[in-house]
């Protein structure tokens, strides 16, 4: 990873936009529809720190070459991070290409090595999020803390979350029904009932570019890694960085976290495991093998 992304909460903060012209514009619509203030700079009063005070981001879009260094200069100065458009040795950061779905914000970012790929990359994932994704999640920031509260442990609150965002409560937000929404989501948490856990047996060897697109969501959403030795870093890496990771389990042990509603990604490397899944449907585990050799 050459370069972090973080995301800068809006509601109530100041946007610096320091420039005139189509390039400025185009930083102006970037924020089209959100909370924060953009306040507009150009000519001289951008030279100043005193400008910059108080923004948590500022960007310069010109064509002026020495107005770009020095509004660069003094952003930095007032300690506010800055992008300068076309001009990445005098960028703080980049600007990603972005998908907007209001609480579900999705961004691509190339580094500043290539916009337009960011771009194509952005338009062929825009058309997997729905319109409705950004009401989901403002439906489950707005219940956050009654599901932390019903459901401290965090295994069986990933467990509960994850049947609400694939069943009922999900579609009725995505149709903007959020009070019927909220209704089912209390309702499901009053029941309290786990989800279905199942245990996805996924060929460990590598090389990664091998694993089928199910297998790797499979290993994107899994709650528990169970490995063999020797499975393959890059497998490994697709996986979530905070999933619980361990090695061989009985069947049993991986019968109880699939009760939990647990999601249990078995990566295997060698030819047993279909022993363990004979074994865990007899214990009625419900258990997918995602294309295994061997």
């Amino acid at each position: 990873m050459d370069a972090f992304p973080a995301f800068f909460p809006l509601s109530g903060a100041t946007v610096v936009i320091a420039g005139t012209g189509e390039l400025a514009e185009a930083k102006v619509r970037l924020f089209e529809g959100s909370p924060a203030t953009i306040r507009r700079l150009e000519s001289a009063e951008a030279l100043g720190p005193s400008a910059f005070v108080g923004a948590v981001l500022a960007f310069v879009a010109t064509s002026d070459d020495a107005f770009a260094a020095a509004a660069a200069k003094a952003a930095r100065a007032a300690g506010v991070p800055v992008n300068v458009a076309d001009r990445p040795a005098l960028c703080d950061f980049t600007t990603p290409a972005v998908i907007d779905r209001g609480s579900v914000v999705a961004a691509i970012g190339t580094g500043g090595a290539s916009p337009m790929l960011a771009g194509l990359l952005r338009h062929d994932i825009e058309t997997r999020v729905p319109e409705g994704a950004g009401r989901v999640a403002a439906l489950f920031a707005s219940l956050q803390d009654e599901v932390r509260r019903a459901l401290p442990d965090l295994s069986r609150r990933r467990a509960f979350l994850r049947a609400a965002l694939t069943g009922p409560v999900a579609q009725a937000a995505v149709s903007g029904d959020q009070a019927g929404a909220a209704r089912l989501l209390r309702e499901a948490l009053a029941r309290d009932e786990p989800g279905q856990g199942r245990v996805q047996f996924i060929d460990a060897r590598g090389p990664v570019d091998l694993l089928t697109l199910r297998a790797a969501r499979a290993l994107s959403s899994a709650d528990v890694l169970v490995c063999d030795e020797g499975a393959h870093a890059d497998v490994l890496a697709l996986a979530r960085r905070d999933a619980e990771r361990t090695g061989p389990q009985p069947p049993p042990r991986l019968a109880e976290l699939t009760a939990q509603g647990l999601r249990v990604a078995r990566l295997v490397t060698g030819t047993a495991w279909r022993t363990e899944q004979a074994s865990l449907e007899a214990l009625g585990v419900d258990t997918e093998a995602l294309p295994i050799a061997g």
